[in-house]
């Protein structure tokens, strides 16, 4: 098996399990919580969250656990990644994503497929899915150059509070995003609403990537690093 076929493969499971998670434990929660929409979206936020970490640690290693489009076009644009390389990543993640959603409704012996009906339009979404994506990027950029090992439990803890300060509960992810237009469940979005979500999460993950490259230059820190190195070596 090469190298990308095995990257392939963990970005496949690890979107999967993600969706299954997310239109899973909406509809647990929904079913458990007697209607209460807070009980259900907080069951809803700490499985996600915890799911992520675990996704994180396992395939880190193997794919660098993107399992999310913008995700991998931010990588691409800092050259850690190739083009082929990319668009393999996106296409798996968007294909697992729905199959996600369809394993979800499988083990709940839901239809399969339920074009959504959640009606989530209008600016303060937009912003919402704009700004949610804007900080999950900047949290994985600059994390990953401080605190690399942190990354999961940053990534984890940001997904749960965004659940919660965003209009839109934090979708942050195309992929997600067009898998959960296929659940008429608590997860669920229309199919007409998720062009301007798909839009406002790469707006956000495009200006997090500028703001990270302002705040966290490469050169400065191969610059710092030289001098460190100087310093150590008792260079003037």
């Amino acid at each position: 098996m090469t190298s990308l076929t095995r990257q392939a493969l963990a970005e496949f499971i690890g979107t999967l399990l993600l969706l299954a998670t997310v239109v899973g434990s909406g509809i647990m929660g929904v079913n458990l919580s007697a209607g209460n929409m807070g009980i259900a979206l907080l069951a809803n936020a700490a499985a996600t969250a915890g799911m992520l970490y675990v996704l994180i640690v396992l395939f880190a290693p193997i794919s660098g656990a993107h399992f999310n489009p913008a995700v991998t076009l931010v990588i691409r644009l800092r050259g850690d990644i190739g083009t082929s390389q990319a668009l393999v990543y996106i296409v798996v993640q968007i294909i697992a994503a729905c199959a996600g959603v369809v394993l979800a409704h499988a083990m709940f012996a839901l239809p399969l497929i339920q074009p959504g009906v959640h009606v989530r339009s209008g600016g303060e979404q937009w912003l919402s899915e704009g700004l949610a994506t804007f900080g999950l990027l900047l949290t994985i950029l600059i994390g990953s150059r401080h605190r690399s090992a942190a990354i999961p439990a940053l990534v984890a803890s940001y997904i749960f509070a965004a659940y919660w300060f965003t209009a839109s509960t934090s979708f942050a992810n195309p992929a997600v995003t067009i898998a959960r237009s296929l659940t008429q469940t608590f997860a669920g979005i229309r199919q007409i609403d998720v062009a301007g979500f798909v839009l406002a999460q790469m707006v956000g993950a495009l200006l997090a990537y500028v703001v990270a490259d302002f705040l966290v230059s490469r050169r400065v820190v191969q610059s710092r690093q030289v001098g460190q190195d100087q310093i150590e070596l008792g260079k003037p």
